[in-house]
């Protein structure tokens, strides 16, 4: 079983106007926003083998304070950077190629391509993901390659207002 934590990036300041979209950092909300849905994972008791970013600062920054509250070492984070430029079928092939030693992966990247991804394969459809959001899904097979819909099942969706 292969499980798959989906996360958008925490909500990011747009008050520098001399950064490029890259290197926007969270605003005030995103910096209690992310922690706050690292603490629901802990509170889940989730064991992640591998933490995967988008090389945006919002999203590094997102996966770091989520990170250190599901005590993942910060330091072993796996930067992709096909992420941040993504379509949804770059997004299959990139969860298509995680190592198959990592079960349990939380994959932190970008709205709208983060929504329309997880309703490819989500069984349950969902709206727009709000900033921080996080949708777990497991798939019933042994390799990452195998992930599709048909071996899907919506396990949760969380987002910081419900909690």
């Amino acid at each position: 079983m292969k499980t798959l934590y989906l996360m958008r990036h925490a909500k990011s300041s747009w008050d520098f106007d001399d950064l490029t979209d890259k290197e926007r950092p969270l605003n005030n909300r995103g910096r209690e926003d992310a922690p706050l849905m690292g603490q629901a994972l802990a509170k889940r008791t989730i064991h992640l083998d591998l933490l995967v970013s988008s090389p945006a600062v919002r999203a590094m920054s997102t996966a770091a304070l989520v990170a250190h509250e599901v005590n993942y070492p910060p330091n072993q984070i796996e930067v992709v950077e096909r992420i941040y430029r993504a379509e949804v079928l770059d997004m299959l092939d990139i969860v298509r190629s995680l190592p198959d030693p990592a079960d349990s992966v939380l994959l932190v990247g970008h709205n709208n391509t983060l929504t329309d991804f997880a309703n490819l394969l989500s069984p349950s459809q969902l709206n727009e993901l709000p900033t921080a959001a996080i949708v777990c899904l497991k798939f019933s097979c042994a390799h990452w390659a195998e992930v599709d819909r048909a071996n899907a099942e919506f396990y949760f969706y969380d987002y910081p207002k419900k909690q």
